[in-house]
């Protein structure tokens, strides 16, 4: 049950993270907003990562096995970036629908899911 929590979490937390580092862009694309001065763009992305992280770390202390989870740190991280890479790539598709995803990105996303195989061959 700590596995799937653990994985939720880091889902909803990487959900926050892409919108905090890369929604701004997205934003850039309306009219006007040019205006808007990048300490208030950095501000605003960092009251959104604030919630990633209220997320991120609770979700690292239940997976990590060293708190009674069932992951080691690097399974945890290797976890982590899969999920970062899943959430990005949807987040990019839908938001930001410019953006195409081609045969070497599958290719790229595939040796990831290899990494995870491995990290987690005993």
């Amino acid at each position: 049950m700590k596995a799937l929590y653990t994985i939720a979490m880091l889902v909803v937390a990487n959900v926050f993270m892409s919108v905090a580092w890369y929604g701004h862009l997205k934003f850039s694309d309306t009219r006007g907003s040019n205006a808007v001065p990048l300490i208030l763009i950095v501000l605003v992305s960092w009251g959104i990562a604030l919630f990633e992280y209220c997320i991120m770390i609770p979700a690292n202390r239940i997976g990590y096995i060293g708190s009674g989870g069932p992951f080691s740190l690097i399974q945890l991280k290797i976890i982590q970036e899969v999920i970062t890479l899943s959430v990005f790539t949807l987040f990019t598709l839908i938001v930001f629908r410019t953006e195409s995803f081609r045969p070497n990105h599958l290719i790229s996303f595939a040796l990831l899911v290899a990494a995870v195989f491995f990290a987690f061959k005993k």
